[in-house]
């Protein structure tokens, strides 16, 4: 799912702070580059954090700008689910149960079932991303 949020960019000495008004949030960036890096990695954190909390993201725009001279106002695409393929490693342990011979012939084989079941449900669940 992707959303596009507003940031604000008000220029800190060399870098710039960024604001994120619907997400409640402030980060900062080198330059204006990494100022917009930074937005949409804390964007995309704190958009899957919500998601595990079962809370809905803020919807674009959902907070007032308030922006100052000289302050650029911008736009900041995430995908949510692209960021969390990327940034949600967390490995589950998963118990399943399968024929016995299955077992005994993927053994012999060498198998890895972690990496088969990996590919498996990347496939069915559409995950290009591995």
């Amino acid at each position: 799912m992707v959303k596009v949020y507003p940031v604000i960019l008000s220029k800190d000495g060399e870098g710039y702070v960024v604001r994120i008004p619907d997400f409640r949030s402030v980060t900062e960036g080198k330059n204006l580059g990494d100022a917009i890096f930074m937005a949409r990695d804390a964007i995309g954190l704190l958009g899957i954090e919500l998601e595990d909390e079962g809370k809905e993201l803020p919807e674009p725009y959902s907070r007032t700008i308030d922006k100052e001279d000289g302050d650029i106002e911008t736009l900041v695409d995430v995908d949510f689910t692209e960021y969390r393929m990327r940034h949600d490693n967390r490995t589950v342990r998963k118990n399943c149960t399968i024929p016995y011979y299955l077992n005994a012939e993927a053994e012999k084989r060498g198998f890895n079932f972690s990496k088969i079941l990996q590919e498996a449900l990347a496939e069915k669940v559409g995950n290009t991303l591995r």
